[in-house]
């Protein structure tokens, strides 16, 4: 990538419905070799040390899709340098350039993605539904509840157009 050329950022939670940097656009895209999942424990955000809460991140296998948003050259520098800050400073995401299809473009495109740190004490692997729910449920931490976190990113994703039955299904374990 030279100075002169915008990047691609990948979003597949709330980064999508909490852009808290300078872009361009935001166009809806798919990437293959990771799946959003709940698999990393908020001690502090959506939880707390007691009672953790369960958040998303991207794991190795499948598809996934999401948000990608263009991010102008002018401003790469000081987005990105956020978004490291915002992702990494716990170490629960590496990041990753990925090829990116997005939406309205004949060819795929290198973008930044933060995928899952399995090496990370925050990984909690995966869950079972209930589980899920359980945790989801009992998180509340700084930000807020946990499950007005899974509930914005499933809101946000319909808006979109997409259905993703894994989070839905957590939902449903969560009112029954």
């Amino acid at each position: 990538m030279s100075i002169n050329d915008d990047c691609w950022v990948f979003a597949y939670g709330s980064l999508m419905w909490h852009a808290d940097f300078p872009h361009a656009e935001a166009r809806p895209a798919k990437l293959y070799g990771y799946h959003r999942a709940l698999c990393l424990w908020s001690f502090d955000y959506r939880g707390t040390p007691e009672k953790p809460g369960l958040v998303l991140g991207l794991d190795r296998g499948g598809s996934c899709r999401g948000l990608a948003f263009r991010i102008e050259a002018k401003d790469r520098d000081a987005a990105m340098a956020h978004l490291m800050a915002r992702e990494t400073a716990k170490g629960e995401y590496h990041l990753r350039w990925l090829t990116l299809f997005i939406e309205g473009h004949l060819a795929p495109v290198t973008g930044a993605a933060f995928v899952v740190n399995h090496a990370n004490d925050h990984y909690a692997g995966p869950q079972s539904p209930e589980e899920a729910a359980r945790l989801v449920a009992q998180g509340h931490g700084r930000r807020g509840p946990c499950a007005d976190y899974l509930k914005n990113t499933v809101t946000h994703l319909k808006e979109m157009g997409i259905r993703d039955r894994a989070l839905e299904k957590v939902l449903m374990k969560m009112d029954n």
